[in-house]
Order: structure tokens, then C-alpha cells, then sequence
């Protein structure tokens, strides 16, 4: 049974990936501020993006529990889940971490969380995504070949 089958092999724990593009913006925001004039509408943008990331996480998550199968990033996939957010979007809990960064960055009232976000990308492209979609068509095959075709990676 090949790697792939078993498991994604994974390279960066995604929660970490956004939490250190923002950790190192927070702290570079001190040392070199690059922020901008907070409001109170920045304010409330930014708490209700943070609320919309977090809804859509628990949803895509509650769905992955309803079907049985793994959220766990390093884990193989035992079912291959198509409804809830995953009928829109083939990464619903990496659209909600990337809609709670922005949140945050409205919060934190700086642009250093735009300069990460690139980089944010690329890690998760590369380093998590192109794995798991590995996994996911050594597992599932053409199923997940047809779903690919009809739902986009991110929306």
C-alpha cells in the first residue's frame, strides 16, 4: 500500500501556519509598526469575520464528523465528503482560517498579517494541500477526480 494511500504526508500543522504569520506580524507590529487607525466598523469587520471563519469551521467540521471521518491533517481520510461547506469549497476549514487571519488583522488595526500572507499561501499549498489532495486521489480515485472538476480548491 503506497504512503499516499495511508495517509497525507503532510508537512506544517495548518493551525500553526496561520497562527505563526500572525504571531510574528503581532510582533513585528511592535517593533515596526505598520499599522493602520483602527474604528470601530475595522472593529466590528474584524469580529464578525472571525465569527464567520469559526461558523464555517465548526460546520465543515461537525459534516466531517457526521460522514465519519477524520479532521485530523495527518490522518487518512476514510470517506470522501462532498456536502455542507465541502459542496462549495474542497478546503472549508483552510477558507475559514484564512477569513479569521483577515478578522485578526483588522483587529491587530496592521498591515504586517498581509505582508505573511503570501508566504501563509505558499506553506499551505505546498506544504499541506498538495499532500492531502495526494492522498485523497490515491484513496478515491475518480470519485475524487469528479468532485474536483465540480467544486474548486478554495471558492
Amino acid at each position: 500500500m503506497s504512503d499516499s494511500l495511508k495517509r497525507p504526508r503532510t508537512l506544517a500543522p495548518p493551525p500553526l501556519v496561520y497562527a505563526t504569520g500572525l504571531l510574528l506580524s503581532w510582533w513585528l507590529e511592535k517593533k515596526f509598526p505598520l499599522g493602520f487607525a483602527s474604528t470601530p466598523a475595522l472593529d466590528s469587520a474584524g469580529r464578525a469575520l472571525i465569527g464567520l471563519g469559526v461558523a464555517l469551521m465548526l460546520w465543515a467540521a461537525w459534516v466531517i464528523w457526521r460522514h465519519h471521518t477524520t479532521i485530523n491533517p495527518y490522518a487518512g481520510a476514510s470517506t470522501l465528503v462532498t456536502t455542507g461547506p465541502f459542496a462549495f469549497s474542497r478546503n472549508p476549514i483552510y477558507l475559514a482560517d484564512v477569513v479569521v487571519y483577515v478578522g485578526i488583522m483588522l483587529l491587530l488595526g496592521s498591515f504586517w498579517p498581509l505582508v505573511f500572507a503570501p508566504l501563509v499561501w505558499v506553506i499551505m499549498r505546498y506544504g499541506v494541500i498538495l499532500h492531502e489532495e495526494a492522498h485523497l486521489m490515491a484513496k478515491f480515485g475518480s470519485a475524487y477526480s469528479e468532485y474536483c472538476a465540480k467544486v474548486r480548491r478554495w471558492i
